[in-house]
């Protein structure tokens, strides 16, 4: 196990060294098996400007068995659950291998923002409104981001929320606990 943390020490300082990847990773806790990832959505997608956090966990036998990630921020995508943020990406699964790192799962991420693969989806919904239609989706996908990945927008769901007749204390409390959930 002592090779095992080391090379996660590495990993977690090459992601801390390189700003300009657009991918940042912290611990969750002492431990080293729970992070909470985070990603900028790629420039030139319906993502752009988001902040996209994900739940990443280790299991033992990392780096022989891939990191198990989900999407903690809601996101529209055709290869990720708008439900449960689950990810359809073949290195996440029977793909991985341990030349890859914490790094190259995220960057494949951001990548899969660029280019989504709706033949083979997670999210089956999205998958469909993608192929027939292209722009509702790439505003809906927009929509979500502006909702729930960008920060500035935090002030914006607490205003709405106030608006409905809630005290602001009471609201910013829900935004909280549902991670900036409106719904």
């Amino acid at each position: 196990m002592m090779g095992a943390g080391s090379r996660l020490a590495r990993e977690l300082a090459d992601i801390a060294a390189d700003g300009e990847a657009g991918v940042a990773l912290r611990p969750e806790g002492d431990s080293m098996e729970r992070f909470e990832g985070e990603l900028r959505g790629p420039p030139g997608t319906p993502y752009e400007g988001g902040i996209f956090r994900l739940d990443i966990k280790l299991c033992g036998q990392y780096p022989f068995s891939p990191p198990q990630m989900r999407f903690k921020t809601k996101i529209w995508h055709p290869n990720i659950s708008s439900q449960s943020g689950a990810i359809c990406l073949d290195i996440l699964k029977d793909a991985w291998s341990p030349a890859l790192s914490l790094k190259t799962a995220m960057l494949s991420l951001q990548a899969l923002l660029c280019s989504p693969e709706p033949k083979d989806p997670q999210d089956a919904v999205v998958a469909r409104q993608y192929l027939n239609e292209p722009e509702t989706w790439a505003e809906t996908a927009r929509s979500w981001t502006a909702m729930y990945a960008k920060e500035s927008s935090k002030d914006e769901k607490l205003e709405r929320i106030v608006e409905m007749g809630f005290p602001a204390e009471v609201a910013r409390a829900a935004l909280e606990r549902s991670e900036g959930n409106v719904d």
